[in-house]
């Protein structure tokens, strides 16, 4: 944990004393720059913030950075000025993400306003892999919640490993495990029947429930069977969750290798002609207005068609500055599967959020991003396949778009790259970003968007929309005028073995060289991945690079 001082606002502008955990931050700024960056990691990310005197929206901040001890820089993507009026969640005026970095590495960063001599040199460190660890408590099974409630250190973190043992509630309690504690971690175990079914009038339940804390790691669990029934619909209880946090003050929880599938309950859909309305019932991952800084990464999120999820990963507040899943925060690696509504709900703030390398299928969304409040938002590098609205019907869109609550929350930026819609499902996705809903602040580049029908909107046109930036994409659908000049009008041709192998948790995503959207893309500093030939290719998965993996074995 580095500390340092900060200029912020707080109610009054002041300076601040903020310590972020795994940071080491060192500025040397030149001689007439009087806001010093501010840099906020998590294990291959790094969040960057600045605030240089002389900023404005027709000046870009460059960005270059390199590991300690190597000779050559490298780009990373410009940020854009973008200060949210009437909050002070925002933190700075320009803010952006380095990604794609290797975990515990400490690294130069430079940034350079546009046109100025303005320009800070500092240092950041990433999240280290390898947890320091204090005091292991061994846990058996049985049918009593396990509560938590002691501390570890930052230095000695304190372990609660259940080895394989089961704790099973038989729903007669609403969580099997209950955490409000700080430097923990809880590994291993396989948790069943949270959720008292004699009790559904109150609050969305947890199996794992987080009450409060900080530095939080749940590891190499198994979840199932968890959630209640109303009586009244016959569908599950709103939000009643594998994992739960409603507490505004927890931050960089660790959600990793885990196994969250079929609920006790299921979700209605869009039209169920008894209970026609919005989706409700289990999720898998629900935080609320939390601190953000969270890691959601290589987790199994899946179930039945008996047992449907609401939304996989989300919650709220989606009007807000802050939502889900909370500032400074990243998912990626993921295999997320079977809901009525978003698999992947990242909407409020999303302040330097990213999302990436996760195979998503059988959702209605893949991914709703409704409002971005602040920003940048950053999605990449996901494939998405099979959009259901209900069973007999195809209907979705690769991401939601649009607003909540009204256009003023829609003042966040939003960089969309590299994802690809595949095609190995008739029931493919009738739009691509956004169908024809409001979009905002957006730029896209390299992504496949191949939508059901050439006659729906594989990008919106909406009138409202506003400040937009489409190019370089491979689409089938409608796009709007002025949009996409070096885009590409077709539909992907993927090689022979194309797709997603449910044994090995692998998945082929390249296009034939012959097919459109091959060496057609744009490099993208710090985004694009390693490529062959005179340009990238458009989609996920580039030629001649190795299967991508999702899921557990993925971080193992």
């Amino acid at each position: 944990m580095k500390c340092f001082w900060v200029w912020t606002a707080l109610g009054v502008t002041s300076w601040a004393f903020v310590c972020v955990w795994g940071v080491g931050l060192t500025a040397e700024p030149s001689s007439d720059t009087t806001q010093q960056p501010l840099a906020i990691s998590t294990f291959h990310s790094i969040g960057l913030y600045w605030s240089p005197p002389g900023g404005s929206a027709d000046r870009k901040v460059l960005v270059r950075f390199r590991r300690q001890g190597e000779e050559n820089w490298q780009q990373g993507l410009p940020m854009r000025y973008n200060p949210i009026p009437n909050t002070d969640e925002d933190l700075a005026d320009y803010r952006g993400s380095l990604v794609h970095l290797r975990p515990g590495t400490t690294y130069q960063i430079e940034l350079q306003l546009e046109g100025t001599n303005q320009s800070a040199r500092f240092t950041a460190s990433t999240w280290s892999e390898t947890f320091p660890i204090g005091q292991v408590i061994k846990v058996s099974g049985g049918k009593e919640p396990l509560t938590i409630k002691e501390s570890g250190r930052p230095d000695a973190y304190r372990v609660y490993d259940g080895g394989g043992a089961v704790i099973d509630v038989e729903h007669r309690h609403d969580s099997c495990i209950t955490i409000d504690a700080s430097y923990v971690i809880v590994r291993n175990f396989v948790l069943k029947g949270a959720g008292n079914t004699q009790n559904v009038r109150g609050s969305a339940i947890g199996a794992i429930r987080i009450d409060g804390g900080h530095d939080i790691v749940i590891e190499d669990c198994d979840i199932s069977d968890w959630g209640r029934t109303n009586p009244k619909t016959g569908f599950g209880v709103d939000y009643d969750s594998a994992i739960l946090c409603r507490n505004r003050d927890v931050r960089r929880v660790i959600i990793q290798r885990c196994k969250l599938h079929h609920p006790f309950s299921d979700a209605n859909n869009w039209y169920e002609p008894i209970y026609p309305t919005h989706p409700q019932g289990p999720q898998c991952i629900s935080f609320f207005n939390t601190s953000g800084n969270h890691v959601i990464r290589y987790n199994e999120m899946y179930s039945d068609m008996d047992h449907m999820f609401n939304d996989i990963v989300g919650g709220g507040s989606n009007a807000s500055y802050r939502g889900s899943p909370g500032h400074d925060s990243d998912i990626y690696g993921n295999i997320v599967s079977h809901c009525w509504d978003d698999a992947l709900e990242v909407e409020g703030g999303n302040r330097n959020v990213r999302v990436w390398g996760n195979y998503i299928a059988q959702a209605a969304v893949a991914i709703g991003n409704a409002p971005t409040s602040i920003g940048p938002l950053y999605i990449w590098g996901n494939v998405a396949q099979r959009s259901q609205w209900r069973p007999d019907h195809t209907g979705g869109y690769f991401l939601k778009m649009g607003f909540a609550q009204g256009e003023q929350w829609m003042t966040g930026h939003m960089y969309i790259f590299h994802n690809t819609i595949f095609a190995g499902d008739k029931l493919l996705f009738t739009g691509g970003l956004g169908g024809n809903r409001i979009v905002k602040h957006t730029v896209s580049r390299n992504n496949i968007l191949h939508i059901l029908s050439p006659t729906r909107h594989s990008i919106s046109a909406a009138p409202q929309n506003v400040d937009n930036d489409f190019d370089y994409d491979l689409f089938n659908g409608r796009v709007p005028e002025g949009h996409e000049k070096h885009g590409i009008r077709g539909e992907p041709v993927y090689v022979s073995n194309a797709g997603f192998d449910p044994k090995t948790k692998t998945g082929i995503f390249q296009l034939e060289a012959t097919s459109p959207g091959a060496e057609a893309g744009v490099v993208i500093p710090n985004f694009t991945p390693p490529f062959s030939g005179k340009a990238p290719d458009v989609g996920a998965h580039q030629r001649g690079a190795p299967p991508l993996r999702f899921g557990v074995s993925a971080g193992k």
